[in-house]
C-alpha cells in the first residue's frame, strides 16, 4: 500500500511539474519603433526579425512568449524592475550595458547609418557636421554615440523617443540627418516613398561605442533563462530556423 500511494505521489508530482513546463512564459520587453526588427502591423500585431526570432527561441524552448511594450530608454529600469524577464529590441551588448544586465550569445550584427539627403554634404568627417541638427532615438547606441563624439565638436544632437518620428521632420527639413542602424535605414525608410530624395552619407563603425553585436538583455541573477535561451538559439542555428528568419527580411547575412 506504501509504494502505491508513493508512486502516486510521484506520478502526481511529476505531472505538476511538467504542466508548470509547459504553461512557464518568458515575458520579453520590446519597443516596436525599429523596423524590420520590430513594428506594428497594421491590425496592431508585433512584427520583424526580432519578433520572429523570439518566438522561434520559445517555440523551441517550449516556453510561451508573452510581448511587453516599452519604450526603449526605459528597457533596461522594467526588466531590473522585474516588469519581464529579458529584451529583444535590436540591444547593442556594450560594456556599459554589461554593467546593469547580462546578454545571450550574440543574435546579429550590423553596422549604422549616417542618412541624409541625397544632395547634403554630410560625411564620416566631423567638420561636415558642424552646426547641422543630427537626429537620434533616445536611449539608443546611436544616441550614446552622437553626443560622445560628434556633440563635443560642434554638431547639435537631437532625441526623439523613437526612430520613426525622426523621419517626418527628416523630410521636413528640421533635422539635416539621422544615425541609426543601417538595416533599419533601408527598410524602414530609405525604401519607402518618403525617404527617396535621402541616402546613406557614410557608415559608422566603433567596436569601443557600439559593442559586439545585439543580444537578449536578462537580468545578472537570471541563470536559468540565459541559459534556456542560448540552448534554444544554439538549437535553431543548428536546424535551419535562424537561417531562414534571416533571409526573410534580410538579402546579405547579420550572422558574422
Amino acid at each position: 500500500m506504501k509504494k502505491h500511494i508513493l508512486a502516486s505521489l510521484i506520478l502526481a508530482f511529476s505531472g505538476l511539474s511538467h504542466t508548470a513546463f509547459a504553461q512557464q512564459i518568458l515575458r520579453i520587453g520590446v519597443d516596436p519603433t525599429f523596423a524590420p526588427f520590430e513594428s506594428k502591423a497594421t491590425d496592431g500585431s508585433l512584427q520583424g526579425f526580432d519578433i520572429d526570432l523570439g518566438n522561434a527561441i520559445c517555440a523551441q524552448a517550449k516556453v510561451t512568449c508573452q510581448w511587453v511594450e516599452i519604450g526603449f530608454d526605459a528597457t533596461i529600469p522594467a526588466l531590473n524592475a522585474r516588469k519581464f524577464d529579458a529584451i529583444l529590441s535590436a540591444m547593442a551588448m556594450t560594456e556599459k550595458r554589461r554593467e546593469q544586465v547580462a546578454f545571450s550569445d550574440m543574435l546579429y550584427n550590423t553596422p549604422n547609418a549616417l542618412i541624409a539627403l541625397n544632395s547634403s554634404t554630410l560625411s564620416h568627417d566631423t567638420a561636415s557636421l558642424q552646426g547641422k541638427k543630427i537626429g537620434v532615438a533616445q536611449g539608443t547606441i546611436q544616441e550614446t554615440y552622437a553626443k560622445k563624439k560628434w556633440e563635443p565638436q560642434g554638431v547639435e544632437v537631437i532625441s526623439y523617443a523613437n526612430q520613426m518620428e525622426i523621419y517626418p521632420d527628416l523630410v521636413s527639413g528640421r533635422l539635416d540627418g539621422s544615425l541609426t542602424n543601417i538595416i533599419s535605414a533601408e527598410q524602414g525608410f530609405l525604401d519607402k516613398p518618403e525617404g527617396k530624395n535621402f541616402a546613406i552619407k557614410a557608415t559608422i563603425t566603433d567596436k569601443e561605442v557600439f559593442g559586439d553585436g545585439v543580444g537578449i538583455a536578462l537580468r545578472k541573477d537570471d541563470k536559468t533563462n540565459l541559459q534556456l535561451i542560448n540552448l534554444a538559439l544554439a538549437e535553431i542555428h543548428k536546424n535551419g530556423t535562424y537561417d531562414r528568419l534571416a533571409k526573410k527580411y534580410f538579402n546579405y547575412s547579420v550572422y558574422p
